[in-house]
Formats: structure tokens, C-alpha cells, sequence
């Protein structure tokens, strides 16, 4: 199904996209992903450059800004602006 694709995960690095990026390269899918050093997806010029550069068939979104429980009770505000 996925075999002319390339697919863009978001998040590759994280527990989830990692687990997709490595489902996806067990059966020899093209994929790509940057870290969050190499693209901020909070930078929708930056993001749009990306994606329009590299022309991905498919897109998993996995990506988002984790924290522990304290962290998140200390900056809500920011966990939700930085994962919507």
C-alpha cells in the first residue's frame, strides 16, 4: 500500500513516531523527519518549506511537547499553545 509513498512523521524521535518510523522502515517505506533542532513546527514558514521540499504522499503527525506531571502543572498555558 505505502510501498510508492514517501511518508513525513512527525515526531519520529518521540515514543510513538518512533515506533511508526520503525514499522515503516521494516517494510522498506520511504520515510522522512526532522528533528526538532532541524524544524520547529511552530514555524509555519519554515514547516511549509519543509514539506514542499521534500513533497511527502503521506503525513503522520506525531509530534508534541511533553513534560513531566510537574511541568505541565507549572506551564499549561505553553504544553497547549506548543500542541495545538
Amino acid at each position: 500500500m505505502l510501498t510508492d509513498s514517501l511518508v513525513y512523521v512527525a515526531g519520529h524521535r518521540g515514543l510513538v513516531g518512533s515506533a511508526i518510523w520503525r514499522a515503516l522502515q521494516a517494510r522498506d517505506v520511504a520515510a522522512v523527519g526532522w528533528s526538532s533542532a532541524e524544524l520547529d513546527l511552530r514555524d509555519r514558514d519554515a514547516t511549509f518549506d519543509a514539506v514542499l521540499s521534500a513533497r511527502p504522499t503521506v503525513m503522520v503527525m506525531a509530534a508534541a511537547r511533553v513534560g513531566g506531571i510537574m511541568a505541565n502543572s507549572t506551564h499549561p498555558v505553553d504544553f497547549l499553545n506548543d500542541n495545538l
